[in-house]
């Protein structure tokens, strides 16, 4: 069975669907209760966005999954509570074999944590099991970034792959967005009209419920108006921002299928995503002398090592920097 598929039965349980829509839980109706309590926790107590809590709940779900046909029943309290280290491992293994990234694998693992940690914490059951296995090492990735040249190519002809002229102006003005504000992608599906802004700064929210502002180009205030003159569908403020052409909030993947016929159509490298505009807006402010910790606070960085990935990125431009300006180079 491929475990990063849903379950085989296709209808959510009504409690489950409400907090993770679409999602189905194969397990006994003595544990479906505790699951729904941990993904409405995330929801409330921690403010897991959308995209956080549909992932939680695609690897619950492929966890249960796995157990079912594991231990030969429907997962149920008594099953949690007796998990031992080598049937965790066994999950981990069953997921590596389906091609699951190191990432993928990573978060996979931290999910099962921070479950049974709440299962401990609310009293509902203890297996200490799960702090026994080890999370996959993760390479130290450097951000890829596209060229100047390449960004500005990239805006320049992402209108020209679309038919429909509201759809155009459409991702235009969503590119526009993720490359001159450097958001995320998920972060921009998720503005409503409301959200836009009269002044020059957006505010954001970010991973972890966290605001940041975000100062706005006048080419991006023009690409968004842009786009909402031409968009045919009427809309109040709490009405999405992006709307797909049937006219409800745009799905992530319709973008990056878009990105990748711009790709295509530029002969640009795989590593050309919608995620790359964003750190192609943080290098290309670092080249041009932005400070780390004006970078962090405009990217939402929780941690400023996290930025500081960028000064790898652009190595060759602090070298000619350093040689050009240097005292003892001269």
């Amino acid at each position: 069975m491929d475990l990063t598929d849903l379950p085989a039965d296709p209808v959510p349980h009504p409690d489950e669907a409400g907090v993770v829509p679409g999602l189905f839980l194969p397990c006994a109706s003595d544990l479906r209760p505790s699951l729904v309590a941990w993904l409405g926790w995330l929801q409330g107590e921690r403010r897991a966005s959308r995209h956080t809590l549909d992932a939680y709940g695609r690897d619950l779900a492929a966890f249960l999954t796995f157990l079912r046909d594991h231990r030969g029943e429907e997962p149920s309290l008594a099953t949690l509570a007796s998990l031992g280290p080598a049937d965790f491992r066994a999950y981990m293994a069953a997921r590596l074999t389906q091609g699951l990234s190191r990432p993928s694998m990573a978060r996979a693992l931290s999910t099962l944590r921070n479950l049974f940690r709440w299962l401990d914490r609310e009293g509902v059951l203890r297996n200490g099991a799960i702090a026994t296995i080890r999370s996959p090492r993760q390479p130290q990735a450097i951000p890829k970034a596209l060229s100047e040249s390449e960004a500005l190519d990239a805006l320049s002809v992402a209108s020209d792959l679309q038919d429909d002229p509201w759809l155009a102006k459409r991702d235009l003005a969503l590119f526009t967005l993720l490359y001159g504000c450097g958001l995320r992608l998920g972060e921009a599906l998720d503005l409503d009209r409301g959200d836009l802004p009269t002044g020059e700064v957006m505010r954001i929210t970010g991973k972890g419920r966290k605001e940041r502002l975000v100062p706005l180009l006048p080419v991006v205030v023009e690409a968004l108006a842009d786009y909402l003159a031409a968009c045919p569908f009427a809309g109040g403020p709490d009405d999405p921002l992006f709307l797909g052409s049937r006219g409800k909030r745009l799905n992530p993947g319709v973008v990056q299928r878009q990105m990748r016929r711009l790709r295509g159509f530029l002969g640009l490298p795989e590593t050309a995503t919608p995620h790359a505009l964003r750190h192609s807006f943080a290098t290309h402010l670092l080249a041009q002398g932005g400070d780390l910790r004006t970078i962090q606070e405009l990217l939402g960085h929780a941690s400023l090592s996290t930025t500081q990935r960028y000064t790898k990125v652009d190595a060759g431009t602090l070298v000619n920097l350093h040689g050009a300006t240097h005292p003892r180079a001269r």
